[in-house]
């Protein structure tokens, strides 16, 4: 591909010879986080298009936007990985890249186009491939159906058509489970599971990173870091659901603002929200996730992100509090109080969460935050203490809301 000697296994690395083999319609992997699975697929899609003549791929995620600085930028580097920038040209308006020598074409879409979705077909050559990054986003089977009817058509000789999935095994209880993991396999099915261990390229402290979950969070482990599918029992919120705020949250007017302190372990979490209370629904639009962020910089970013508007604070570090306000932050304190928590709870359930995709460390807090369970399985009027930085900002955001003052 080249003029140099390359060999393939160690560009890519082990951990997905079936996968990389396989020609069946669904090929679907569920990864924990460092799995590479995102970038094996890149890897696995430049390299079909140059090995196959007419091939053309089509690049999903369910908000359009997310895709540049996720899929198109994985596409990007696997074309470097390989050495091959010379034969591609990659466009950002619209994201779209070539293929030099032939013409064939990598597009993207957004499912909140669904009009650009059905109406897709490839300048020349066959619209083969199709690629559903952080499919866990895509909440209705009815939406996938979409994309799987848009890659039709009879292939020639040496060409197949296949659909790749790519995701977070966030809930138990979403369609993908049951649909290919689930339901038994046929030639036509590829289901697999990855995880950090089969990434030769992590060094030894991104290892440790997992490894120090393993010991101090077991439950997150089975999920973040072996790939695991994440056990829905006893979840808190299931009143949510992702869509891109770019255009609504232009015409927010009634925002609040939940800040939770941390530094070295645990972030500093900031969550933006927007509240109508006419239409029964919070919008989370924005969110800061940090470790170790000195008053400086945290005051640099909040008067960057909020300007003068009020932010509520977790109580329990006031001095964190007096140091923002002496930075010019309109800094206060949540009340806390008596059973705030489960209080807090019990309002945010009354009330639609629409998530912007962009709120990924919120999306993921959200998923797993569940109650908390005793020695004996039993459910506890309280939740989990832990991964909940941004759920306690919403409560923090929202006190004021709970309290009845509008």
């Amino acid at each position: 591909m080249t003029g140099r000697t390359e060999y393939l296994p160690d560009i890519v690395g082990g951990g997905y010879g079936d996968f990389w083999r396989f020609k069946g319609r669904y090929r679907v992997v569920k990864g924990s986080r460092a799995s590479k699975k995102s970038k094996t697929t890149a890897l696995n899609i430049i390299y079909r298009m140059m090995k196959y003549p007419g091939s053309n791929t089509l690049v999903v995620r369910r908000v359009y936007r997310t895709l540049k600085d996720s899929c198109y930028t994985e596409l990007k580097w696997a074309i470097r990985r390989f050495h091959v920038e010379k034969f591609w040209s990659c466009r950002e308006s619209p994201l779209e890249i070539t293929y030099r020598p032939t013409g064939q074409k990598i597009y993207f879409r957004g499912l909140d186009d669904p009009y650009k979705i059905t109406s897709i077909s490839a300048d020349s050559g066959y619209l083969c491939w199709l690629w559903l990054e952080e499919a866990y986003e895509v909440m209705k089977e009815d939406d996938f159906n979409t994309l799987d009817e848009s890659i039709r058509g009879e292939m020639p000789a040496g060409l197949f058509k296949q659909l790749t999935l790519t995701l977070n095994p966030w809930n138990d209880q979403h369609w993908i489970k049951r649909r290919f993991y689930d339901a038994p396999k046929g030639p036509d099915v590829f289901a697999g599971t990855t995880n950090y261990l089969c990434n030769e390229f992590l060094d030894k402290a991104d290892r440790r990173v997992f490894e120090t979950m393993r010991e101090q969070n077991p439950r997150r482990y089975k999920v973040a870091g072996l790939g695991d599918w994440g056990v829905t029992k006893g979840i808190i919120f299931e009143n949510w659901h992702t869509e891109d705020l770019t255009e609504k949250k232009k015409r927010f007017s009634n925002v609040y603002n939940g800040l939770d302190f941390g530094f070295a372990e645990d972030p500093t979490a900031l969550v933006r929200i927007d509240f109508e209370h006419a239409e029964k629904k919070i919008y989370v639009f924005e969110e800061m996730y940090k470790c170790g962020m000195l008053t400086d910089e945290l005051s640099d970013e909040l008067h960057h992100r909020i300007g003068t508007e009020y932010i509520t604070c977790d109580s329990a570090s006031p001095q964190n509090i007096t140091d923002l306000c002496m930075h010019g932050i309109r800094a206060i304190g949540a009340n806390k109080g008596p059973n705030s928590i489960n209080f807090g709870i019990q309002w945010l359930m009354g009330y639609e969460m629409i998530v912007d995709p962009s709120c990924h460390h919120f999306i993921s807090e959200i998923s797993n935050y569940r109650w908390d369970e005793d020695r004996f399985g039993n459910t506890l009027q309280r939740p989990v203490d832990q991964d909940n930085h941004l759920m306690d900002a919403l409560r923090y955001a929202t006190e004021s809301l709970q309290n009845g003052f509008l």
